[in-house]
């Protein structure tokens, strides 16, 4: 099992700082949309001093109804494949750039256990999104590990993964 960087980590604080950069660079700001993750993405982000200058905001939409009332993601979304699905962390990450008024976002919604997996998703089944000005980019990674060691992986992954965009669109 892979060792993720925790959260408030050195590694996740330059990721962070490096997004931040680029960001600033290009004039342009981020939101986040944590369902899985209920935070953490954003208070990575946080850490870092000056962030507000281009984190927009983040939605922590953990309910379903949350991802629909905040982020505008249909409930046949989640009525039809379940909140940890493509289609809904894809409109997730829709939902908060368009709200935010942000020219990136990023979006994550899983299952970090250890209770709530199935045989179709079990526990570590994440979706993430990157809402990015060339179109949405989704990705499945099913993380080994307990709860927080998921919840970190998928805080790492996705800031990763965003800093690797940023940094092809420069």
């Amino acid at each position: 099992m892979p060792d993720f960087p925790a959260p408030f980590s050195a590694e996740v604080d330059s990721i962070s700082t490096e997004i931040g950069q680029l960001l600033l660079a290009r004039g342009e700001t981020l939101a986040t949309a944590e369902s899985c993750t209920g935070g953490l993405i954003a208070a990575a982000i946080t850490e870092i001093a000056g962030s507000s200058a281009w984190f927009e905001r983040g939605y922590i939409t953990y309910a379903n109804h949350a991802k629909t009332d905040m982020l505008d993601v249909p409930p046949a979304f989640i009525d039809g494949l379940g909140a940890v699905s493509e289609p809904v962390v894809a409109a997730m990450a829709q939902g908060a750039a368009t709200n935010a008024n942000a020219r990136w976002a990023l979006a994550v919604s899983g299952i970090a256990g250890p209770t709530g997996g199935s045989a179709e998703k079990p526990v570590g089944t994440v979706w993430l999104a990157w809402a990015t000005p060339a179109g949405i980019i989704t990705e499945k990674q099913v993380f080994a590990g307990n709860r927080s060691q998921i919840r970190a992986a998928t805080v790492y992954r996705a800031l990763e993964r965003l800093a690797a965009f940023l940094r092809e669109a420069a």
